[in-house]
């Protein structure tokens, strides 16, 4: 009989040799932990540092992101329809059919998000109209809406998927995203550099998204127990319950873990979604949604590069595009490397299209029902008191005015959980494809590293806000992103150019 106890103990020496002999890994690690005691001990100091560097990146970059966020966009298209597009990526056939595919991608690039401003953006927009284009508020509201959530969202995921997606299956290189064109190996610690940088603002975005989505949860518990929000332990428990099912759903893999919670995510969606549009006025929702929709592909480059009627105002600006612009291009290096990780036997042209046109119109839809229903609502009330400002509870109060609000309230909350496990089991499967050096199935004990890792960061950052109360630390972390997301934009420029030169030399 086999001694299992000193199996063990040889397979943990065995991985242990294997994360010091991997200094990705092992300097990551360390700029997480030398990080995590900074922010501790000088926390008012690293607020300010972060508030007063990510206003500084959106004020001089903030145009250079309209810029490169049309260019990824049109950058895309024309790959797409080119003879390049024809370009199958890997030989075998698609790994995942269509639909459980679109529910993949979709989870893991948009997730909690759609949720979290299901409501309180339109009405926000609505309340606020943004453009002086004459069109009624609803429809401006709904059009920079889908601006925010549309084809330059996903084009900013779509780059990087191009680029990991041909590296990987056509020049049959590793994953890691900083060797996936021949030119950055020429250049000594670059490759290196990318993909340590890749690995940190992943977990500096999982912590945001993380505190972001608990936070909203206990919301909506909160909400049905008619308790007053912001209960420490209930987000300490939601944290650890997330992590736990991402490490189950990562640990089981692809297919049989992170492919079924999506699945359900997508099922689920819809199903809210068709609940909340048959009892709202149907034919006023489609005639906003393909209104705004024509006019959003209309006034596209006008909305892109905030010229005459279709500029918001540099503050405007500043708050929301700029800030989500650079939210995407943060998510965007490891949203892309687990989209072209799906994407295996598809051909460019297919995975383009499909990142960005079916996402996109879902979101468009999806905004227009609930934003839609919202005006609908806010008009007929006696006076609105901003019930639907509060970007944590605004869905649940407004699922309020429909019947079987408990249960739709807690299907929501259901979904933000799931979401939110499909976003981090996509990360962690990344982050562990990064340490495994590029395997594409990663050794499961790295998939528990990074989810204990994780856990731990995410557990010690909401603690620090609620020792620290004086300090955002959740908020400065999200400003962290915005950072992060500076190199990646200067690397996405520089990416376009260098794939253009490498792809020519593809013989059709």
């Amino acid at each position: 009989m086999p001694n299992l106890k000193n199996n063990s103990l040889i397979n943990f020496k065995k991985f242990n040799t294997e994360i010091k002999n991997n200094p990705l890994f092992y300097c990551a690690g360390l700029i997480l932990f030398i990080f995590s005691v900074f922010i501790f001990s000088f926390t008012a100091e690293f607020y300010s540092f972060i508030d007063t560097a990510s206003i500084w990146v959106r004020e001089f970059f903030g145009e250079f992101y309209l810029w490169l966020g049309l260019a990824c966009v049109l950058f895309l298209l024309i790959i797409a329809f080119s003879k390049y597009g024809r370009i199958r990526l890997g030989n075998s056939p698609p790994q995942f059919d269509r639909l459980s595919w679109i529910a993949m991608l979709y989870s893991a690039g948009m997730g909690a998000g759609i949720l979290l401003r299901a409501v309180q953006e339109p009405v926000y927009m609505y309340q606020n109209p943004p453009l002086k284009t004459g069109y009624s508020n609803d429809i401006i509201a709904l059009e920079f809406t889908f601006y925010q959530w549309g084809f330059t969202a996903w084009a900013f995921y779509g780059i990087f998927a191009l680029f990991i997606g041909y590296s990987l299956f056509v020049r049959k290189n590793n994953i890691l995203l900083g060797g996936s064109l021949p030119q950055l190996k020429k250049i000594k610690g670059i490759p290196q550099s990318i993909d340590l940088l890749t690995i940190l603002t992943t977990v500096f975005g999982l912590v945001a998204a993380i505190g972001l989505g608990t936070t909203q949860i206990e919301g909506g518990i909160s909400h049905l127990t008619t308790k007053d929000p912001g209960t420490l332990w209930i987000v300490i428990a939601l944290v650890f319950l997330i992590c736990l099912l991402a490490f189950f759903s990562a640990y089981a893999g692809v297919e049989k873990g992170i492919k079924r919670i999506s699945n359900w995510n997508i099922y689920s969606t819809i199903a809210l979604l068709i609940f909340v549009f048959l009892q709202a006025d149907i034919v006023e929702i489609l005639e906003q949604f393909l209104t705004a929709t024509w006019y959003y592909i209309k006034d596209f480059f006008q909305l892109s590069l905030a010229i005459g009627d279709f500029n918001p105002g540099k503050q405007f600006l500043t708050d929301w595009t700029y800030y989500y612009w650079a939210f995407w291009l943060a998510w965007a290096p490891f949203t892309g490397i687990f989209i072209a990780r799906i994407s295996q036997g598809r051909t460019i042209r297919e995975m383009i299209l499909g990142v960005l046109i079916l996402p996109s119109l879902g979101s468009f839809l999806w905004f227009s029902v609930f934003g839609g229903s919202s005006f609908h609502l806010i008009e007929n009330m006696p006076s609105y008191d901003g019930e639907f400002s509060n970007v944590f509870t605004s869905i649940f109060n407004f699922l309020e005015y429909f019947p079987l609000s408990n249960i739709t309230n807690i299907v929501t909350v259901l979904l933000l959980i799931s979401f939110l496990v499909t976003s981090v089991d996509s990360a962690i499967y990344v982050l562990s494809m990064f340490s495994d050096k590029g395997n594409e199935n990663p050794k499961k004990k790295y998939r528990l590293v990074w989810a204990v890792l994780i856990l731990i960061f995410s557990e010690a950052i909401i603690l620090l806000g609620n020792v620290k109360p004086e300090n955002d630390v959740l908020d400065a972390m999200q400003k962290f992103l915005i950072i992060g997301s500076l190199p990646f934009a200067v690397f996405t420029a520089i990416m376009m150019l260098l794939f253009v030169i490498e792809i020519r030399k593809k013989r059709l």
